[in-house]
């Protein structure tokens, strides 16, 4: 899925510690896989297993950063195209998904790496003793980011690749700068943690390493990033083309790079969005009918917001619980039971 891979279960030992000898049969029957893929599984069988942990990360972080609002990151029940209809609309639903599923298989290949759970790579050690002008020097096992990030760009990118090859499409290299995005998103959000050394704490040295921050603050990033995603939009030209000079013509395209000239980690997207109010199946869009939204919000997840004006209704719910238990001598707890009703909103 979005040029990584089908899903495989987790409980798949199949690519896991495979050896060279069944690599090449592996990869060859994974489905949907481009021939550079096929290349660089088999060169790293055993990445594949955490190429799909990445999938999997990012989809589950889609769904909770978009859990309150009206597109909230469904998805289908096909798992080798689970994002269905969304994903061949190039809007900015489908930058992010790019984007968070590319970090995604960036901080599963990158932490796997670290933890030793892979061959082909281990933690990043290429600083480790060296000293600073602070006075720190650097030590620890820092997070092997960058085979993370060049395992991501050849296996994850292959496929947009190979299709912008042949057609030449913009949508192609929508794509491919929202991968970069993702990645670049991770590497932007690297931390450094230390470690003093010294008598009683003193510090008198310190040693530092960087690591990976948790997929949580990656997500939170990208969603920022998606409030502000940069639209490509082609504008029709008007007028006998004959009647522009070629000094305007290159003062325009100039005038053209510099406008959508989009820096690494901002998203981008040529369509606009669809409208997620309304159910349509054709497009795969669920509607807001029957969301539970929040009356007394003013946000997303605010009623007027998601049930698009039509109103909501609602219901009193009951809870009855356990409560206020205390242990009684000897031997066993005593609880009271307390009944709290509860207003839940839904769309109409």
């Amino acid at each position: 899925m979005v040029g990584v891979t089908q899903l495989l279960p987790q409980g798949d030992q199949e690519v896991q510690n495979v050896s060279t000898s069944s690599a090449v049969s592996i990869c060859q029957h994974l489905p949907g896989l481009v021939q550079q893929q096929v290349a660089v599984c088999q060169s790293h069988p055993d990445t594949i297993r955490s190429v799909s942990d990445g999938a999997r990360l990012g989809i589950n972080e889609c769904q909770f950063q978009f859990r309150n609002e009206r597109w909230n990151c469904t998805t289908g029940a096909d798992i080798d195209y689970p994002f269905g209809f969304t994903l061949r609309r190039g809007s900015k639903e489908t930058a992010f998904i790019y984007a968070v599923t590319s970090a995604g298989v960036v901080h599963a290949v990158t932490q796997a790496c670290s933890s030793g759970n892979l061959t082909d790579c281990s933690c990043d050690m290429s600083k480790q003793g060296l000293s600073t002008p602070e006075g720190w020097k650097w030590g620890g096992c820092s997070d092997n980011l960058r085979f993370g990030v060049q395992f991501a760009r050849q296996f994850v990118d292959a496929p947009e690749k190979e299709r912008h090859k042949k057609l030449k499409r913009r949508r192609n290299l929508m794509n491919l700068h929202n991968n970069e995005a993702g990645r670049e998103a991770v590497a932007r959000l690297m931390k450094m943690q230390c470690r003093c050394h010294g008598v009683s704490g003193s510090c008198e040295l310190k040693t530092c390493w960087r690591s990976i921050p948790t997929f949580a603050v990656v997500g939170d990033y990208l969603k920022g990033k998606y409030s502000t995603t940069l639209r490509y939009k082609r504008k029709k030209m008007r007028g006998p083309r004959w009647r522009d000079s070629s000094r305007r013509r290159r003062k325009r395209r100039g005038r053209r790079k510099r406008r959508f000239l989009a820096e690494k980690d901002e998203l981008v997207h040529i369509h606009k969005s669809p409208n997620y109010c309304i159910q349509n199946i054709k497009k795969g869009i669920l509607g807001t009918q029957g969301r539970a939204c929040n009356k007394t919000s003013v946000g997303a997840d605010s009623c007027d917001l998601l049930c698009c004006g039509r109103g909501y209704n609602t219901q009193v719910v009951r809870y009855v619980e356990r409560c206020h238990c205390k242990f009684v001598w000897c031997c066993h707890v005593q609880c009271k039971t307390c009944i709290t009703n509860v207003d839940v909103h839904t769309c109409k």
